[in-house]
């Protein structure tokens, strides 16, 4: 290919390393909205990052929770695969600061730091919430 041909395929070029480099935050984004249930509890929320916020769309123990903000204040990190949050801390009954990890397509952990401790949970993609026995 001579020299001419390179300087006509430039401009595409660029244009495509530029739409990759950009468009990659957005997609790691989206590979987090959805549905996510908890590890060990009958609880799902819903993953909103583009309003920056998780609610509780189901929890089996307490239905009263419903639509509660597991998850505000969501920025993304350097990491496309991290982000960080106030999460809300169900044991200490007040939101604290989190990290969010994406670790697979089908995992999410929230890892939460309390003085020298650290508490993690792993959420579980699911395709749609199940219905409740109680709303059949």
């Amino acid at each position: 290919m001579g020299a001419l041909a390179m300087i006509r395929l430039l401009p595409g070029l660029i244009l495509t390393i530029l739409t990759a480099i950009f468009a990659a935050p957005g997609n790691a984004e989206a590979d987090l909205a959805g549905y996510w249930q908890h590890e060990s509890e009958p609880v799902w929320i819903e993953m909103q990052p583009e309003a920056g916020q998780g609610v509780m769309v189901r929890n089996d123990n307490r239905p009263d929770r419903v639509g509660f903000l597991v998850v505000t204040d969501f920025k993304a990190s350097d990491d496309p695969n991290e982000w960080l949050a106030q999460v809300f801390a169900a044991r200490l009954g007040e939101y604290r600061k989190a990290e969010i990890t994406l670790s697979a397509d089908d995992r999410m952990v929230f890892t939460v730091k309390v003085g020298f401790m650290r508490r993690s949970v792993e959420w579980r993609r699911v395709s749609e919430v199940p219905t409740a026995l109680n709303d059949a």
